[in-house]
């Protein structure tokens, strides 16, 4: 997956989410008026689409409060209302957001999460953003980190179980085969604390999705900068358990609906994240 989350102004309010809420929290009234799409009887008789998020990964996913927002919950939200349902989404930690999809703890996963190959052993996705990932830096780039080659010998955090994890770990093993020093990789359960690391001079180095890095950036300017340029665009999909075609085909379906209406793109433009839009 994509990700990142935490302290100063974006961090604050971050940090006071997460330890408000370990249930789930309802977003979105379902709309009075004829669904356009007609979802499966389940979710018809539920009156609901029940979401896992890891609600800690700004702008996709946050706290504002104890009320969910973010792209993410803009998007899930919108979908849901096409189905004429209301939206929920169950805070879950990331590194276990796909077991608890298994395990019917919630109907579908949006999260910020790459569509893989490795993940789609597991799950299937419908794809609705297109999104690389970015180095953050301490404001100033006091250690010249401009890339991933001068991470060599270097102190990254990023978060459990994200495919950005999986990246820096790769490209240590790349480093290291070269003969050089490998990349010290620090993981935290939260992105926010993965962040909240580079500010606090515990590690030279924070990696994660692009847009949620420009979130900190923009929360935090005097502390954070980018360390050269986006690097590994990844699809990030909704994921459903694979015996869930009929709420696949609904979701693609939807998907298409919010780009055909502007809908979509009005959401990414709320969140500074137009440039992330599906070419469809």
């Amino acid at each position: 997956m994509p990700r990142s989350r935490h302290l100063v102004a974006a961090v604050a309010v971050a940090t006071a989410a997460g330890l408000l809420v370990t249930g789930s929290v309802a977003a979105g009234a379902a709309t009075n008026r004829r669904p356009r799409i007609r979802p499966p009887a389940s979710i018809a008789k539920a009156k609901k689409i029940v979401y896992c998020s890891d609600i800690t990964y700004p702008p996709e996913e946050f706290y504002r409060g104890s009320t969910p927002a973010g792209s993410d919950v803009d998007i899930g939200t919108a979908v849901a209302r096409l189905m004429g349902v209301k939206a929920e989404f169950d805070n879950t930690g990331f590194d276990g957001i796909i077991p608890a999809l298994l395990s019917r703890k919630c109907d579908a996963v949006i999260s910020g999460m790459n569509d893989t190959s490795q993940r789609r052993q597991q799950v299937n996705f419908v794809d609705y953003l297109r999104v690389g990932q970015s180095l953050m830096v301490r404001k100033g780039n006091p250690l010249h980190v401009h890339g991933l080659a001068s991470l060599s010998g270097r102190t990254v955090s990023v978060e459990t179980g994200t495919t950005n994890a999986g990246f820096l770990q790769t490209e240590s093993s790349k480093l290291q085969a070269a003969g050089k020093k490998g990349i010290s990789i620090v993981t935290f359960p939260k992105d926010n604390d993965a962040a909240n690391a580079l500010r606090t001079g515990k590690v030279d180095a924070y990696f994660g999705d692009s847009p949620v890095v420009a979130w900190y950036i923009k929360q935090a300017p005097s502390s954070f900068a980018f360390a050269g340029q986006p690097i590994n665009p990844i699809p990030v999909g909704m994921a459903l358990r694979k015996d869930e075609r009929a709420l696949r085909t609904d979701m693609q379906r939807a998907v298409r609906m919010l780009y055909r209406n502007g809908q979509m793109r009005r959401i990414l433009g709320r969140w500074s994240m137009s440039a992330f839009a599906l070419k469809l």
